[in-house]
């Protein structure tokens, strides 16, 4: 095994150990968390053994490996960059209809520039 697999091996076992105490702590739902160690585990097979991605990626029709985790690794950032896209623009919208909510609810109660104490006597 090689120095650099050997980092590999450590950082890929580390996040496993940091997604599993996610897991026990709820840090997020059961099936992100699934996701997760399902990626890890993945990355640390390959690291363990990189003959086999290159397998998979000729059996793909894919000459190398090291291509086939390239364009496997920017299809999740693109849909992970989606997604977390997708919610920003959900959470976005919430905080404007909060906004106007607030608002709303007693428009004379404050005035432009209004700090909301009452002045000093």
């Amino acid at each position: 095994m090689t120095t650099f697999q050997i980092i590999l091996v450590a950082a890929f076992g580390g996040l496993l150990g940091l997604t599993v105490l996610g897991m026990l702590k709820g840090w997020a739902s059961r099936g992100v968390l699934i996701g997760w160690i399902v990626v890890w585990l993945v990355g640390l097979l390959a690291a363990i053994w990189p003959d086999v991605t290159t397998d998979v990626a000729q059996a793909m029709g894919i000459e190398r490996g090291a291509d086939l985790l390239l364009y496997c690794t920017t299809v999740v950032m693109l849909v992970g960059f989606f997604l977390l896209y997708s919610r920003l623009r959900r959470v976005r919208r919430g905080l404007t209809v909060l906004t106007r909510q607030i608002a709303m609810l007693d428009p004379h109660e404050r005035g432009p520039g209004s700090s909301g104490s009452s002045p000093a006597q």
